[in-house]
């Protein structure tokens, strides 16, 4: 697999981890594309007993995954293509983005130098491991500010990671959670220096690649993915039923219209959706 293969992705192979650059300018946000690309290369991973750890990072040092592209539903086809053929049943077609990559047989892990938010913070959610770099990097639900809840298994594996009363804060307050109290939280495995995230990262995916044969599965088998069919449904239904208010598509327009999607409307976005509200 050849970083020319794919539109979104770079993807290299190495001693046993997988390495996957996120690339999707000007501020990667997690669109239909990507997800089919990701889907591919992932799927294509699972029956390749040679990777044992997948690697995820962004060519984008400011936004690892801003969030969902906010003009998805411009691309009803691809979606359509996604849902049709997706490999996880009874989910919404984001919700199977992340249940792919939870129970994805190699090790997951993400490396988080910048910032995750909606649909990029369930997608490090959904990762086996994520380490962020303390200076720059910044995790939140942002969904709560265009008038929905997370859709893309978000409450579910918050829930898991950091308890009822903090996923309930991260949904509703909508903030941007620095590296540091992410890591506290239990929202991410932990903060590093930002100078020493890659070394770090490479040496935990390098290690882990080395390990007997057999070891890693015997680990993920010992320590299953959860399955949270009932969540993941009551998730779909509160999603649902507000994503297709005209209020919701109004004030997503609005933060369209305002910046939201580019880099300077990105770097606070959060301040600009609840402009966008006010308005």
């Amino acid at each position: 697999m050849n970083t020319h293969d794919w539109a979104t992705l770079r993807v290299d192979v190495e001693d046993g981890v997988a390495r996957i650059v996120l690339d999707n300018p000007p501020v990667n946000v997690l669109d239909a594309t990507m997800m089919r690309e990701l889907r591919t290369v992932l799927g294509a991973f699972r029956d390749d007993a040679s990777i044992r750890v997948v690697v995820f990072s962004s060519a984008d040092p400011e936004f690892f995954l801003a969030h969902v592209d906010m003009r998805i539903g411009e691309r009803m086809d691809l979606l359509a293509e996604l849902a049709a053929s997706s490999p996880v049943d009874d989910v919404n077609v984001f919700q199977a983005m992340g249940e792919l990559l939870r129970h994805q047989p190699q090790v997951t892990i993400v490396k988080l130098a910048g910032k995750a938010r909606g649909g990029g913070a369930e997608f490090v959610a959904a990762a086996d491991m994520a380490f962020a770099a303390a200076e720059t990097a910044g995790i939140g639900q942002i969904e709560a500010l265009m008038g929905i809840v997370p859709g893309g298994g978000g409450t579910q594996y918050l829930r898991e990671r950091v308890g009822r009363n903090r996923a309930l804060e991260a949904v509703l307050t909508a903030d941007l959670f620095d590296a540091e109290t992410a890591a506290a939280y239990g929202w991410i495995n932990r903060a590093l220096p930002a100078d020493r995230l890659d070394a770090y990262v490479d040496r935990v995916a390098r290690d882990i690649a080395a390990l007997p044969e057999g070891v890693v599965a015997a680990a993920k088998h010992a320590l299953p993915a959860e399955h949270l069919t009932d969540g993941l449904s009551r998730e779909n239904e509160a999603w649902a039923a507000r994503i297709a208010l005209p209020s919701v598509q109004h004030l997503m327009g609005r933060g369209l219209r305002d910046g939201a999607q580019t880099p300077v409307g990105e770097r606070d976005l959060e301040a600009l959706m609840r402009g966008a509200q006010r308005r």
